[in-house]
């Protein structure tokens, strides 16, 4: 592919972005599709993210954003999506004719496509514990809700934002669980890792599988080359687990229909992160 005056910029705004596979599959999906354009990952400050999200759009562009910055991004949108009026977080952004700066939150409908990927049967009326508070919770929230689950507990360190979030997203089919001792011998359809542990080597699991009865399955939005710290731990409880490989590929999908409004290679872009058909 040659890049010239007239290619058309995607970036990747983050902090940290080394880690990301979103180059891999878009640039692949680009070339598949023959559009004109070129996927790059720029690590961006938050002081520094309404500037390049500007920018990019007025040029023709956009983009996705990643952590820490999915709520900041919220802000500095011009015309949101529901998605994202309702998570107040942003993950994926594009120019308008007239440069203004559009949003959509992909990672529900990522999440979404992951999760009926991975449960046997239908969603509906699940029982699930969702680990953290941040962008990528908030889209698995509303995501669960949106496929019928039933209940969802929400455990993060600062309970508060836990709260905001139930309260934003959840309505009464979300509460907060205050420590994680206090479910202590329940039973989950589904858990959840949307926290950020697991990106840095070293990590320990963000969750004590053991402390459960029961555990249905377990899905971790962080993925890598090897099994993540969760998947591990999930893995020797004997509890059917994935990482946030499919979750990514669906997200990317539907930010690529956003950018180029026609329909993305899919099974290319899963075969550049080098997952198979069933994700």
């Amino acid at each position: 592919m040659s890049v010239t005056a007239s290619t058309r910029v995607l970036a990747l705004l983050g902090d940290p972005v080394e880690h990301s596979m979103s180059p891999v599959i878009q640039n692949a999906a680009f070339a598949e599709a023959g559009v004109d354009g070129v996927y790059v990952t720029v690590r961006c400050a938050g002081e520094d993210l309404a500037g390049f999200m500007k920018g990019l759009c007025r040029a023709g562009g956009g983009g996705n954003i990643t952590l820490p910055h999915k709520e900041k991004a919220a802000a500095f949108v011009d015309v949101a999506s529901p998605a994202v009026r309702r998570t107040g977080a942003c993950n994926t952004f594009w120019g308008g004719a007239d440069g203004s700066v559009h949003g959509d939150n992909t990672d529900v409908d990522g999440f979404r496509g992951a999760l009926r990927a991975f449960v046997e049967g239908s969603p509906r009326g699940l029982r699930a514990l969702l680990l953290g508070a941040g962008g990528a919770a908030r889209a698995a929230l509303m995501g669960l809700l949106e496929e019928g689950a039933d209940e969802v507990l929400i455990y993060n360190r600062t309970q508060e934002r836990a709260r905001a979030v139930a309260r934003r997203i959840g309505g009464s089919n979300a509460r907060v669980v205050h420590l994680l001792e206090d479910v202590r011998g329940e039973g989950f359809d589904l858990v959840v890792n949307a926290t950020r542990v697991g990106l840095a080597g070293g990590d320990p699991s963000p969750f004590d599988f053991a402390l459960l009865e029961r555990v249905g399955g377990a899905m971790d939005l962080v993925y890598g080359s090897e099994p993540t710290p969760f998947i591990v731990s999930a893995d020797q409880m004997g509890i059917r687990a994935t990482d946030g490989g499919e979750m990514l590929v669906q997200q990317g999908a539907a930010s690529f229909e956003r950018w180029w409004e026609m329909p993305a290679p899919i099974a290319t872009m899963r075969a550049a992160l080098g997952r198979g058909p069933e994700g």
